[in-house]
């Protein structure tokens, strides 16, 4: 068969708070071939991708992305395989291709996946998916005593890890960061897991973040995540040599296999993390995830947005026993709590499993489309080249 259509949905909330919370609009991509559907979600700026799928050619090497994907051949993961390497290949100088790519790549796998009748992990070549433990991923609050409140709401829900993140964390005195982790660990409890993500807040000034290690070390946090940008794999390294029991976590800004490749193995992480709607989608996940377990670095989703999302982030590592926690958003704006007709619900035992379906077992729900769409044009010499496409 071949691929017929690539639409492109923007979707926002009402109002776009400037908080580091992205499931305030979303970026829903439909591929139609041989009489199937499948769906993926961008983890990136709606608009901006949308342009990158669209755009006039530059040069050789400066191509929009759907040229290479419209009328391609999808028959199995081979082809889709293919064609991420004909995306990049023809979008080289595109810099947003990997992020427009990667609900492309989700959505041919949801897709293929239906066609045959199986789930996308048996796919990828996963015969057993194995539960994993979900930590609830949410921002500090503004004061310590709002974010104790929080994990301690938490804690009587079931969750038994919790990540906090972003929020007032690095941005004022170690004193106060300290206050914030202890407040965490007080609401969670002594034997819960504590997770804590700085958002890349120090850039790559080693100084400024080992001066919060004491309190993490303290509270037995599980892990940093974040403490410098991607790319600053020599601070991470140094920091990686003192950091003891915390481990480094770092990863959900990779564009693709090679730079998550680097930090495996030279930025010192306990734990990389990878966004499947940013690395290019499901395939690159997937050798992420193969790779880190080789190198003996915990793989670990990254999503805080939609159930869709949630379910294409399990499928590179639904196979890897011991490589047990997810991250599981819980705090997400409406739109992307009321995307998608299916959830991913926790267990009787708190864990969290791979839908067994067909495809990636969850699927998003026209009236919340309808809902949250913000309709889009974009006109170049007079010339339309997008118009938000017809449900």
């Amino acid at each position: 068969m071949k691929i017929e259509s690539v639409d492109f949905f923007y979707l926002s909330m009402p109002e776009v708070l400037d908080i580091g919370d992205g499931s305030q609009d979303a970026l829903l991509v439909r591929v139609r071939a041989g009489g199937f559907v499948g769906w993926g979600e961008c983890e990136a700026a709606p608009l901006v991708s949308i342009a990158s799928l669209v755009c006039p050619m530059s040069h050789s090497a400066c191509k929009p992305v759907q040229a290479s994907v419209l009328g391609q051949r999808l028959d199995g993961p081979e082809d889709i395989a293919r064609i991420g390497r004909l995306v990049r290949d023809n979008s080289l100088d595109l810099l947003q291709a990997d992020h427009t790519l990667a609900g492309i790549d989700i959505a041919l796998w949801d897709l293929i996946g239906k066609r045959r009748g199986v789930p996308v992990f048996d796919l990828l070549g996963t015969k057993r998916a194995y539960p994993k433990t979900p930590y609830a991923s949410l921002l500090f609050a503004e004061t310590a005593e709002g974010t104790r409140t929080a994990a301690r709401a938490l804690r009587e829900r079931g969750f038994t890890a919790i990540k906090f993140g972003w929020g007032p964390y690095g941005r004022g005195s170690a004193k106060a960061d300290a206050d914030q982790v202890q407040a965490g660990r007080e609401g969670l409890g002594p034997d819960g897991h504590l997770l804590v993500d700085a958002g890349t807040v120090w850039v790559d000034d080693v100084d400024r973040a080992r001066e919060r290690l004491a309190a993490l070390q303290q509270c037995g946090a599980m892990w940093l995540e974040e403490p410098f940008v991607s790319g600053a794999i020599d601070a991470y390294a140094a920091l990686a040599k003192e950091s003891g029991a915390v481990k480094l976590a770092g990863g959900e800004g990779c564009h693709n296999f090679h730079m998550a490749k680097h930090m495996i193995d030279h930025a010192g992480l306990g734990y990389v993390q990878i966004d499947t709607g940013r690395i290019g989608g499901i395939t690159d996940a997937k050798l992420v995830a193969d790779y880190a377990a080789k190198r003996g670095v915990t793989f670990v989703n990254h999503t805080f947005t939609t159930h869709l999302a949630l379910s294409a982030s399990l499928q590179p590592f639904a196979g890897l026993e011991s490589h047990r926690i997810c991250e599981y958003p819980v705090e997400a704006k409406p739109l992307a709590i009321e995307l998608c007709r299916d959830r991913i619900e926790r267990d009787a035992d708190g864990l969290v499993h791979v839908p067994e379906t067909p495809g990636l077992g969850v699927e998003p729900d026209e009236a919340a489309i309808r809902k949250y769409l913000v309709e889009t044009e974009i006109t170049v010499g007079g010339k339309l080249l997008y118009r938000t496409p017809a449900l």
